[in-house]
């Protein structure tokens, strides 16, 4: 929304006689005045530039941020992506490194013998003593206070259980209890001492998991080569024998906890230079966002204490209240959406310098502001498009169409919930898909889309034709629900506003009350009218009409 010319306050009007006779004692010429400054408020910054030769600033800024804060924003993602790339191909080297025979094709890693079990558990804690003469790569065991990390080696066992399938009996305390094992890597092993100095007992009747737990440290070099300085990683490694079951299958499971710290001492020859001219660029970001939020924070303070006015002159001329629609014209969103994306840019730019410069490490915080300033940033520049309506009926019809599709959405929403606990109660049990709630929303929502139907029909496991002929009714009721009649409706929601938009531009749309009193300006942008000048007494007759003005 554009600035507008403050008016100066009404004065109070404490006198009844100056009321009933306000309106026969309205200057027309004061009232023209004030129809013009609306009228200019609500211009577009061509027409601004044609009436006052103001320059459109806030435009010309809001051009240069997105270069900027796009450019930006790039050149983080380059540096996140390195991130979680050295993370994920770490994860998958300590896969190979720790798991035995272990394949990329395999999904279920599982052991099936006891000493299956024995010959894993001995085989990392080998590989792990004998890790700086394996890895091809920079890792090291991590030290507390001089003191080798130990790799621990955890068992979650029933505290008492008696079981005996052939009689169909048991005895079982469901109560946990942990027992641990730490193995230093200060000497290496022998492949027969090892097994003696462990002391582990493995009871497969009271086995719940067996838990392995070792520390791996490593520094991201990659990041170098374009200029960046390294950051150190701790890697928290659990490898997990699951047997919770009991099903004769044990499962095996890795997964890594990374903490990303500070290297505490670091010199990378010629970085300095680079180094400054990211941060100058970052602070160059933070300048235009920073006049981009004044600007735009001072509009929207414009824009209030105009609308108080307008209310002012509503009431004391016409003795009308000012609905709220005509309220929500004054305050114009784009520049609180702008608003929103500058405060969250200063954010995220600040944490980028520290993260640069290495004081921080939070990666994700800032890929979650910058990311969510970019888009907020693009989105608002839709604003200077309001002025062109064919351009603009996208947001015109998201607009009108609004209400209706949130009422339309809470009764979809409604009955596609339902379909989720009942497919999840139900096939649950006998389908993948349908393992969990959220798994569930999210096979039903590719199934709207058209993805996802045949696998569903074909994974149905179960051999109980009750189960089979449910499912069959389940998919063949929700698919011609949700994909040809709701999403139907919902597209002609959309397609209905349209149509009404495309004919309000093409006969015109009803004015408000506002627009109204506007539109009788006749005055075109380029007549000269609009040059500022002294106005304080003309707002002051209109406000308290009872005052002599002459």
């Amino acid at each position: 929304m554009s600035d507008g010319e403050r008016f100066t306050p009404s004065a109070p009007s404490d006198h009844p006689a100056c009321h009933r006779a306000a309106k026969s004692h309205e200057d027309p010429q004061a009232v023209e005045n004030f129809r013009r400054k609306l009228k200019y408020f609500f211009m577009s910054p061509c027409q601004k530039y044609r009436a006052r030769g103001r320059k459109p600033w806030k435009m010309m800024l809001q051009i240069l941020k997105i270069a900027i804060i796009t450019f930006q924003l790039v050149s983080f993602g380059l540096s996140n992506e390195m991130m979680v790339t050295f993370k994920e191909e770490n994860i998958v080297a300590f896969k190979h490194l720790f798991l035995k025979n272990y394949q990329e094709r395999n999904k279920d890693y599982a052991l099936y013998t006891r000493d299956e079990v024995h010959d894993h558990i001995l085989y990392i804690i080998n590989r792990y003593l004998h890790l700086q003469n394996l890895t091809v790569d920079n890792h090291a065991f991590e030290r507390t206070d001089g003191v080798l990390t130990p790799l621990s080696i955890c068992q979650d066992l029933y505290q008492h259980a008696n079981v005996l399938p052939a009689n169909e009996t048991f005895d079982i305390d469901p109560h946990v209890e942990t027992e641990c094992v730490s193995i230093y890597p200060i000497s290496l092993y022998k492949e027969g001492d090892l097994e003696k100095d462990m002391n582990i007992t493995l009871d497969f009747q009271r086995l719940l998991a067996v838990n392995i737990y070792l520390k791996v440290k490593a520094i991201n070099l990659q990041t170098v080569r374009h200029k960046e300085l390294p950051d150190c990683y701790d890697f928290s490694i659990n490898i997990k024998f699951d047997n919770r079951a009991h099903s004769g299958q044990i499962k095996i499971s890795l997964s890594s906890d990374v903490q990303i710290k500070v290297c505490k001492d670091w010199n990378v020859s010629g970085s300095n230079l680079h180094y400054q001219l990211i941060v100058l660029f970052d602070c160059v970001v933070i300048c235009s966002c920073l006049l981009s939020l004044i600007l735009c924070t001072r509009s929207v303070y414009n824009g209030v204490l105009l609308l108080l006015e307008y209310i002012r002159f509503a009431s004391n001329n016409h003795r009308r209240r000012v609905g709220w629609s005509e309220r929500a014209e004054f305050i114009n969103g784009w520049y609180i959406l702008i608003v929103a994306s500058d405060t969250l840019t200063i954010a995220g730019s600040v944490l980028k310098i520290c993260i640069q410069s290495k004081e921080l490490t939070n990666y994700d915080v800032c890929s979650i502001l910058l990311g969510i300033a970019t888009m907020l940033a693009w989105i608002g520049v839709m604003r200077y498009l309001s002025f062109f309506q064919k351009y603009y009926i996208l947001i015109l019809t998201l607009q009108a169409a609004l209400p209706n599709v949130l009422r339309f959405s809470f009764c979809a929403v409604m009955i596609f919930l339902s379909y989720c606990f009942c497919g999840w109660i139900v096939l649950g049990p006998h389908n993948d898909n349908f393992r969990s709630f959220n798994m569930v929303a999210n096979c039903l929502f590719s199934m709207i889309n058209g993805d996802e139907i045949y696998s569903t029909f074909t994974k149905i496991r179960g051999k109980s034709d009750l189960v089979w002929m449910f499912s069959r009714m389940y998919i063949y009721s929700f698919v011609p629900l949700f994909t040809f009649m709701i999403t139907s409706l919902f597209i002609a929601l959309f397609t209905d506003t349209y149509e009404t938009i495309k004919k309000y531009q093409e006969h015109g749309a009803p004015p408000s009350e506002l627009q109204a009193f506007i539109d009788a300006c006749k005055d075109p942008p380029s007549s000269g009218k609009y040059v500022v000048d002294d106005e304080s007494s003309t707002f002051w007759c209109l406000c308290a009409p009872c005052v002599n003005c002459t």
